[in-house]
């Protein structure tokens, strides 16, 4: 992009800059550190960025424009300009009124998107009435049972007004199927339904440990999920490919990046295994992406993102339809950057992790709020983390141009760095078989622990420093009402269940639950199996149970 000639004296002129005024300034007063890297300890940032440290850029075939490939600077032409982001709070907690509740007031708010959280009994295929569910109901999000509890959670809520996603992998065939009884009990096209669901088994392997089945049958169980959506609900995406949890683990932004696209590719093989055109249901495929403190690694990470899926889908698919290539993704920021201390330092930090996700061009975005260090989020709190994506959107200026940090030597520079780091990750994973090889292997957990025990060192030693934390520290108790989750509020979620068994036909529900285990012992699209149970009030543990005794449980090796 730029004259040779004009190169090499910008190259000749960086030289003289550096040897006449920045060496003796440095020898005078010094700098305030040997080394400094982007912020999960990856790229090292130089001093100055120049045309010279993009010379080798191509813009046609690097950047390109918006909407056209490679997507570097965003999958939609008119950017924000057309239409901003999805502001979708993440929300659930506690029983089904609750969350309606919650959801309710957030629409109010201006929220535009549902985001859906379940406790950590759902998560795993239990039921609250399970023994394993015992001091968990509702705490880490909401408890769903049957579809009893839907029914409410999504009471007076239009499913052709809003577009939900929906935090749950293991169960996400049962809570989608849950999700689509709902819309048909509200007489809604299924073609209408918007949304996601997780449904990343991989990244539960790599970081969150919240599997219930081996890999192989919930390789299955996500690709019935492809072929079934991609037929009766065409604009509901059907997995969110997740780096949050990546890095939330620990990883550097090269790592999130790469481990999350193999495990992308590792979907899209084993769907094109089970014999799915991948143009049919490349379309639907979504990532999920943290945003870290360190604004310029976060956008070059996004940018380089796109601009790898659509190489990685181009070149090793030979992809036909321009949306196969599009990667399209949401943003939460940071869970694990939240402090304990001096909460009211989160609010700043969470604004510069939105800025970071929105100049990078994210399809949605999650805000955390100032107390999730300590507790699930109050009303309070989240009205707050709501109102720094509203003033992002209206008045900072963010939204009105597209990729408004394209041509920045240094985040061009940088983008280019991010990606190259994350190839040679890639490289590494294709040599031991590919993402599920390398996960069984626990070689993916060894390098993320290895980047967590890291970072966690350089906070210990005062080397990075957390504001509030090991440096600028204040001696003072919190002061916040904290949101909690009573023993009253489980046993009302247990009598709710054991009141709506008492109700149904038992008979109806043995007999969807024996149809399943019989597809499941087949090679049958298990969706429409999953969706009759649903509909005749079959639970989430007795459905998950179907298929605990067909496939098994995953126990993971020990060879770390």
């Amino acid at each position: 992009m730029f004259d040779p000639d004009e190169l090499e004296e910008i190259r000749s002129g960086y030289e003289e800059w550096h040897d006449e005024s920045v060496e003796p300034l440095v020898d005078r007063f010094g700098e305030r550190k040997d080394r400094f890297t982007a912020d999960t300890g990856g790229q090292e940032v130089d001093r100055l960025y120049t045309p010279a440290d993009v010379a080798d850029q191509d813009y046609k075939e690097d950047l390109g424009y918006p909407g056209e490939s490679p997507y570097t600077r965003g999958v939609y032409s008119t950017g924000y300009r057309g239409r901003l982001w999805t502001m979708r709070q993440y929300a659930g907690f506690s029983t089904p009124e609750d969350t309606n509740e919650r959801y309710h007031y957030l629409l109010d708010q201006g929220q535009t998107g549902l985001s859906m959280a379940f406790d950590l009994p759902t998560q795993m295929g239990y039921d609250s009435n399970d023994a394993m569910s015992a001091g968990e109901i509702g705490k880490a999000g909401v408890a769903i049972d049957s579809l009893a509890d839907m029914e409410v959670v999504f009471d007076d809520i239009p499913l052709d007004e809003v577009s939900t996603s929906m935090t749950i992998n293991a169960p996400a065939s049962v809570l989608l199927a849950m999700y689509i009884a709902v819309g048909d009990q509200q007489g809604v096209d299924r073609t209408e339904l918007r949304g996601t669901i997780q449904n990343d088994l991989l990244k539960e392997y790599i970081a969150r440990n919240t599997y219930i089945y081996p890999p192989e049958p919930s390789m299955r169980i996500i690709t019935d999920i492809f072929e079934f959506c991609a037929e009766e609900t065409p604009r509901f995406n059907t997995i969110s490919i997740s780096g949050y949890h990546i890095r939330e683990a620990g990883s550097t932004a090269a790592q999130e990046l790469a481990f999350t696209l193999g495990n992308g590719i590792e979907y899209v093989e084993s769907a094109l295994d089970a014999g799915l055109n991948v143009d049919e249901f490349a379309p639907q495929l979504s990532f999920f992406f943290n945003s870290h403190n360190n604004i310029f690694e976060e956008v070059a990470k996004f940018r380089a993102a796109r601009r790898m899926w659509h190489d990685i889908m181009e070149e090793r698919f030979d992809v036909q339809n321009p949306k196969s290539k599009q990667l399209k993704f949401h943003t939460q920021t940071a869970g694990s950057m939240l402090t304990a201390q001096q909460i009211e330092n989160n609010v700043v930090r969470v604004a510069y992790q939105a800025l970071a996700a929105v100049l990078g061009g994210t399809q949605s975005l999650h805000t955390n709020g100032k107390d999730e260090a300590l507790s699930l989020p109050s009303e309070e709190s989240v009205q707050t983390a709501l109102r720094t994506q509203q003033i992002l959107a209206h008045e900072s200026g963010a939204a009105d141009t597209i990729d408004p940090l394209a041509g920045s030597y240094y985040v061009e520079s940088l983008t280019d760095e991010v990606e190259q780091e994350a190839y040679a990750i890639l490289e590494d994973v294709d040599e031991r078989g590919g993402m599920l090889s390398a996960v069984e292997q626990q070689w993916v957990q060894r390098q993320i622990q290895d980047t967590a025990f890291d970072r966690q060192r350089e906070i210990e030693t005062g080397e990075r420093i957390i504001v509030g934390v090991n440096k600028f520290e204040v001696d003072e108790e919190p002061k916040m009402d904290v949101q909690e989750v009573t023993e009253r509020d489980q046993q009302r979620q247990i009598d709710r269940l054991e009141s709506m068994r008492k109700k149904r036909d038992d008979e109806a529900v043995d007999t969807t639950l024996e149809a399943l285990r019989e597809a499941a012992q087949g090679e049958e699209n298990l969706l429409p199996y999953i969706i009759d149970a649903v509909k005749k009030y079959a639970t989430v543990g007795e459905i998950c149970n179907v298929f605990r005794n067909e496939f098994g449980e995953y126990h993971p090796k020990n060879t770390i």
